[in-house]
């Protein structure tokens, strides 16, 4: 499976030999640095650690440990072996199939036409009513009742107390959402740029992770 990690910039209108009109989200995808190759014997897993962007202000413990690497990233990511990130076979040492510490992984993995899935944390909406984060009803607002957004009864009598999982008011979005069959539209691997079509999680220059 190819995996990039990049960022969100926003999104646009390409259109298409034939004159019709596609939404796409543009992401800044790349180059993603491999940071760090974790194998079976050392760590109990195969994986294969990737590095987007470069810190500012890196402290000292990113310093050392993305010495090999050549660059302080400021986001790693890690992609186990045969699962998120195809390797090929078991890592020996610091190598895994070509792949070593420091070598860069570009938008030259995808294609245009490919179909992607993208993952990222949505969007913070704050705390919420029931009505906003669960699609509740609302009350009715006629004959004098007062109860036009409260969520309502919290069930029978027994057992006395609120179960849990119960749908309440609280804290809304911030959450891990993937949206999948995404085509890729454009690439544009001078810039680093890939255009997929639809709408991504995520605010502007948000992190998201790029999987076909």
């Amino acid at each position: 499976m190819k995996t990039l990690i990049g960022k969100k910039v926003g999104m646009t209108n390409i259109f298409d030999n034939a004159g019709n009109m596609i939404p796409v989200t543009v992401i800044e995808a790349g180059p993603c640095v491999v940071t760090q190759l974790k194998n079976l014997e050392k760590d109990g897993y195969n994986a294969v650690q990737l590095g987007f962007g470069e810190a500012k202000k890196p402290n000292r413990p990113m310093v050392g440990h993305t010495n090999k690497a050549g660059i302080a990233s400021r986001v790693l990511k890690e992609f186990r072996q045969n699962d998120d990130l195809d390797i090929g076979a078991e890592i020996e040492g610091e190598k895994a199939e070509g792949l070593k510490v420091g070598d860069k992984v570009t938008l030259e993995i995808f294609s245009e036409g490919d179909i992607v899935s993208v993952s990222g944390l949505s969007k913070g909406k704050g705390f919420a009513g029931t009505i906003k984060r669960h699609n509740f009803h609302r009350g009715p607002k006629t004959h004098g009742s007062g109860n036009y957004r409260e969520p309502g009864s919290m069930g029978a009598m027994f057992p006395q107390h609120v179960m849990k999982g119960k749908k309440l008011p609280g804290r809304m979005g911030c959450d891990n959402v993937t949206v999948k069959s995404l085509k890729v539209i454009k690439i544009d691997k001078e810039n680093n740029i890939i255009a997929v079509r639809g709408a991504i999680p995520g605010p502007k220059k948000g992190i998201v992770l790029i999987k076909g």
